[in-house]
């Protein structure tokens, strides 16, 4: 598919007008000129129009291409590697150091797990590529400031003396503070940017971007995490939002449902901005303790700070061993981990496809993809045990409510491939789940957000950055450690 006057206008009329994925996919396919070779032409923007440009990714892109035996597939990855860096990406200077604002596509803000998961592709060029470390240098200094403006908001504008133009977020019941643009408490949002900073001093050695500031804000994610274990009250957050969905609001005055104070951490929306059903997200948890314990090794490695790294340590064994009490549940197959729990005794089985969720445990580091506790957890996430798997003439994957029942995340098939074990039968799920993508696509090259089991044309998002880059993420992946799958057609 080109990139042409005519496609870029579609797009913005389809992004401002809300073009359905049907009508976005037909205007598309009607953009794209006649001739088999025009099928896979690229469909990222010319160079002059790109927000930014790194020789060593473009590169790379070039060399795999030409390594991929299918041609559909090879000129998806060349469209979804790079979105992010193509797309989203505004580069500038504060205070003397890199500042990097990454919006998520078609949504004008910058969520910290987005933009967190968004550069992560792109760590193994960084070393080669001072520009790229720059740029990622550039989100992490983003992210401190953004954890000391609120570290219980998800999402942040550009300009940190404004107020958010988020349509759903404007009246929200809550502490809205300059530079928030939505303020749902997520423990992963505390996650995801330590996974980003560990990630990129250890492919790099960079030290630069942990400074006093960066140090700042890990005592406040610190601060913010041992509140929400609310052993002594509730804690200083509340949420309230008037909507019709039941998902966008917190019970309870705000404050959510109560959970027993065992150590876990309260998370009140999920990864999909969704609220909880039980306060402690099992995965969300399980990431924490992952995330603590790389800031611990940070903190001792690049701080010198031992305080910093024992809090964070002894955070991590307590939430650690809580979830070992607390977030199994039996099943016939045997234990498997919950999706949410409350402390109280009850437990809530499900699989959202959004990061951290059951499935992605092992690309989290949570755990080897042959533990026998996640094995077992993994297949019944997939199947119809839970109740966001579905299956369809189109594919089959994992959603969640956040846009209803039949509509499967790529995201889900994407990361069911990263997480396949090593053995002729991990192939073949690899192998089905390319298939499923290049099904879903709807002519247009890229990863949506999420779209019907039976028909791909009804896709939301058509410009969802995260999912395009997991998708390149994907593809580098199995060019390191399973080349034979990307070489056959």
């Amino acid at each position: 598919m080109i990139d042409s006057p005519a496609r870029r206008a579609l797009l913005g009329l389809g992004l401002a007008g809300g073009l359905s994925g049907l009508g976005m996919a037909r205007a598309l396919a009607a953009d794209r000129p006649p001739g088999p070779d025009a099928r896979f032409a690229s469909s990222r923007p010319p160079p002059a129009q790109r927000r930014f440009i790194s020789p060593a990714v473009d590169a790379a892109i070039a060399d795999l291409q030409r390594r991929i035996g299918d041609p559909e597939l090879a000129w998806m990855f060349g469209n979804c590697l790079p979105n992010t860096l193509d797309t989203t990406v505004t580069e500038g200077t504060v205070d003397g150091k890199p500042d990097t604002f990454v919006i998520t596509g078609d949504i004008d803000a910058m969520w910290l797990r987005d933009s967190s998961a968004q550069v992560w592709p792109y760590l193994p060029f960084a070393r080669e590529d001072g520009a790229l470390r720059r740029l990622i240098r550039g989100v992490i200094h983003r992210h401190a400031r953004c954890l000391l403006i609120d570290p219980y908001a998800n999402a942040f504008l550009e300009d940190p003396q404004a107020r958010t133009q988020l349509k759903w977020a404007i009246g929200d019941l809550t502490e809205m503070r300059p530079g928030v643009s939505e303020r749902k408490w997520e423990l992963d949002s505390l996650c995801w940017p330590i996974r980003l900073a560990h990630g990129y001093w250890r492919a790099t050695g960079d030290t630069a971007p942990f400074d006093v500031q960066w140090a700042e804000a890990m005592r406040a994610v610190l601060r913010t995490m041992r509140e929400q274990q609310r052993k002594t009250g509730p804690g200083p957050y509340r949420f309230q939002r008037k909507a019709e969905a039941a998902t966008e609001t917190l019970v309870l005055d705000g404050y959510g449902h109560p959970g027993r104070p065992v150590g876990l951490i309260h998370s009140m929306f999920r990864p999909s901005d969704d609220a909880c059903v039980f306060p402690f997200l099992v995965p969300a948890n399980l990431f924490a303790v992952v995330s603590l314990r790389q800031l611990a090794a940070m903190a001792d490695a690049v701080l010198h700070d031992a305080a910093l790294a024992s809090e964070a340590k002894a955070l991590a064994d307590e939430v650690a061993a809580a979830l070992r009490r607390h977030a199994r549940l039996r099943t016939p197959a045997g234990e498997v981990w919950a999706y949410e729990v409350d402390g109280f005794g009850n437990q809530f089985f499900m699989d959202d496809a959004n990061a951290p969720s059951l499935l992605s445990l092992p690309y989290l580091g949570v755990c080897a993809v042959d533990d026998a506790l996640y094995r077992r957890t993994r297949a019944r996430a997939w199947s119809p045990d839970n109740p966001y798997f579905f299956r369809g003439r189109v594919a089959e994957g994992t959603g969640g409510p956040h846009e209803g029942l039949r509509m499967i995340w790529p995201m889900s098939l994407t990361m069911k491939a990263l997480t396949a074990p090593a053995t002729a039968a991990g192939d073949a799920e690899v192998r089905q789940c390319l298939r499923w993508l290049q099904a879903s696509h709807a002519g247009t090259g890229f990863m949506h957000e999420a779209f019907d089991q039976d028909d791909a044309a009804h896709f939301t998002r058509p410009w969802f950055a995260w999912a395009n880059g997991l998708f390149g993420e994907l593809i580098l992946n199995l060019a390191r450690h399973r080349p034979a799958l990307l070489q056959s057609s």
